[in-house]
């Protein structure tokens, strides 16, 4: 399927021939990419024919940066290293939660409440072993294409507007579209899209007092229309700097909560976030805590906010997430 002939957000909606608001069975019966099909090899050429400088920039954070982890239920990764002689050295890690700290969300990291798994997968193949859905999938695709900056905080800074980084603040696509013409980049088709909230760097800056007194953060706002930005721009995977891509807490009056859906026993809860539509219905594979300051420092200081980016997550057949091993090359 081409770009051109993929339907737009709003004829989604009223499928019949599959959940409605889902790209199901759109790129084939059995596809578990969802809109990684959007990442081609054309894609691929574009992203690298951005690179002018070799300059690099990594954009994971180290493991264990966040502890104790965002989620609460994520304890910190034991590194150990051994010999069986003097002039030998291996390792191992205990307690290894792939999303605890710069991460990669799989298409099996979240179902829909009422309709499942991505592409209709049962809930029992989402399981140790099982390869549908896996993070495996994204490790043999490898992701390779054309990334964009809209670093939200320097906008909002440009319009005598801070952005607060430890304050709900949902932001809609309108503020995309114009962060993205204060950089002067355009939004294309199987373009990777990076957004900078500030959380990250506020949040490794703050003390465990002034963490404890966050009331939320900045992000996506939980709408019908920032599905149809997302989907409508053909975004292959969005990723932030913040914990969970868009603005926590949710939006009350987005219509997604459920009022009747328990709280779960620990951890956060998933009720009313755009979580749900955007990996279980639309396949959106999204990113969460990735490392933006440098490269914002140089976008900010040569006005490119286009490069090559890399990932490549794990390859771990089953896996949920996995690092992304990112890289942005200008």
């Amino acid at each position: 399927m081409s770009s051109s002939t993929v339907p737009r957000y709003e004829e989604l909606r009223h499928r019949t021939d599959a959940p409605p608001g889902s790209s199901w069975h759109l790129f084939g019966p059995d596809d578990q990419l969802g809109t990684l099909n959007f990442l081609t090899e054309r894609s691929a050429l574009d992203g690298a024919a951005l690179v002018n400088r070799g300059r690099t920039f990594n954009l994971d954070y180290p493991l264990n940066t966040f502890v104790p982890s965002l989620a609460g239920t994520r304890p910190a990764t034991e590194h150990h290293i051994f010999s069986n002689n003097p002039n030998h050295r291996d390792d191992w890690l205990d307690s290894f939660y792939l999303q605890s700290t710069s991460q990669v969300d799989g298409l099996r990291h979240i179902r829909h409440p009422r309709h499942g798994f991505y592409g209709g997968v049962p809930d029992e193949r989402v399981a140790v072993g099982e390869p549908a859905l896996g993070i495996q999938l994204l490790a043999e695709k490898g992701l390779v294409g054309r990334g964009i900056l809209l670093d939200a905080v320097r906008y909002f800074d440009h319009l005598g507007e801070p952005l607060a980084p430890d304050a709900p603040r949902g932001i809609t696509p309108a503020e995309l579209d114009a962060m993205a013409a204060h950089a002067g980049v355009e939004v294309r088709p199987g373009d990777i899209l990076l957004l900078r909230t500030g959380f990250a760097e506020h949040w490794l800056s703050s003390t465990p007092e002034q963490r404890a007194k966050r009331t939320g953060g900045p992000g996506l706002h939980q709408s019908e229309e920032m599905l149809a930005w997302l989907w409508d721009h053909r975004i292959s995977l969005a990723a932030a700097d913040n914990g969970g891509l868009e603005a926590f807490p949710v939006d009350p009056s987005s219509g997604w909560v459920d009022p009747d859906e328990p709280p779960p026993p620990r951890g956060p809860s998933h009720n009313g976030m755009l979580h749900r539509p955007l990996i279980a219905l639309l396949g959106l594979i999204i990113g969460e805590l990735w490392k933006l300051d440098e490269l914002a420092e140089d976008c900010a200081a040569d006005g490119v906010c286009e490069f090559l980016l890399t990932a490549k997550p794990l390859n771990l057949v089953g896996g949920v997430g996995s690092p992304p091993n990112a890289l942005a090359v200008k």
